[in-house]
């Protein structure tokens, strides 16, 4: 009686043990078999890179900011006369009540025009109906020159890897906190961006960075990246122009976006009117 006694219960603490190591691994979302990040301990989506500290943002931060007068509005929640398909077709994009919203099958979007270094505006919101894990709920991205990703994704109560949630510049760096709001809440991004240099010789001169506040809360400071963002990958700097188009994924999830607008940073001593839109 004893010895059953015994198997018993050592038969129900190697299941309860087991229950718990796959709730881990539930929540351990993410690779171990990925190339190592430079210049970290990590590898790229790693399932043990720790996540970001939560904080809970103002309640407006920079919602509906009106733009500045030398910038370009891409979107004023009437119509998507500044965009196009990737591919330079029309954007086919649903806009209604004030937003544009993703359409299942659509494709991304780009602007029209391309810009060099810039401030842009950006304001997103979530499914309100909560659908899917991970990387599957209220999966975007922002996507600067079609090589550099800042990830828009539903990281409220939803566990990814670290370098994949929200605001995080996709496998490279998770964000300083996780600012987000709730599934359905408009959120805001306003992201400050130096592109990458080269000399004559095609050597490179300088990175990339970035600067993203999520909900006015900083997020990168002044970030360099590593090189250009992908999935599993990160892509060594290749020559291009200094200027680019802005993107917006379309990973089926009805993600929308409003009020979005783009300016020049500029530079210093510049003749006074001269940053002023004509």
């Amino acid at each position: 009686m004893k010895r059953l006694l015994s198997i018993a219960v050592v038969t129900a603490s190697t299941a309860a043990s087991a229950m718990l190591f796959a709730a881990d691994q539930q929540q351990k979302q993410g690779y171990k078999d990925t190339p190592l990040i430079p210049g970290t301990k990590w590898h790229i989506h790693d399932s043990d890179r720790p996540h970001p500290p939560v904080v809970t943002p103002g309640e407006k931060a920079s919602q509906m900011a009106d733009a500045p007068s030398d910038a370009v509005v891409l979107f004023d929640g009437k119509d998507l006369t500044k965009w196009q398909g990737n591919n330079g077709s029309e954007a086919n994009w649903i806009v209604r009540d004030g937003y544009m919203e993703t359409k299942p099958k659509a494709g991304a979007i780009r602007t029209k025009e391309q810009f060099g270094d810039f401030q842009l505006h950006l304001e997103f919101a979530t499914p309100e109906k909560v659908e899917g894990t991970g990387q599957g709920r209220g999966n975007n991205g922002l996507n600067i020159f079609g090589r550099y990703e800042i990830q828009i994704l539903d990281s409220y109560n939803n566990v990814t890897y670290a370098d994949g949630q929200a605001a995080a510049i996709y496998g490279q760096f998770p964000p300083l906190v996780n600012a987000s709001k709730g599934p359905g809440e408009w959120q805001t991004y306003d992201v400050i961006f130096e592109g990458p240099r080269w000399n004559e010789e095609g050597e490179l001169t300088r990175k990339a960075s970035v600067t993203v506040l999520h909900n006015g809360v900083i997020v990168h400071n002044n970030q360099e990246l590593i090189g250009g963002t992908n999935h599993r990958e990160i892509r060594r700097y290749r020559k291009h122009g200094e200027q680019g188009y802005i993107s917006l994924y379309e990973h089926g999830n009805p993600v929308r976006f409003r009020n979005i607008w783009i300016r020049p940073l500029g530079q210093y001593d510049q003749a006074k009117g001269t940053a002023e839109k004509e």
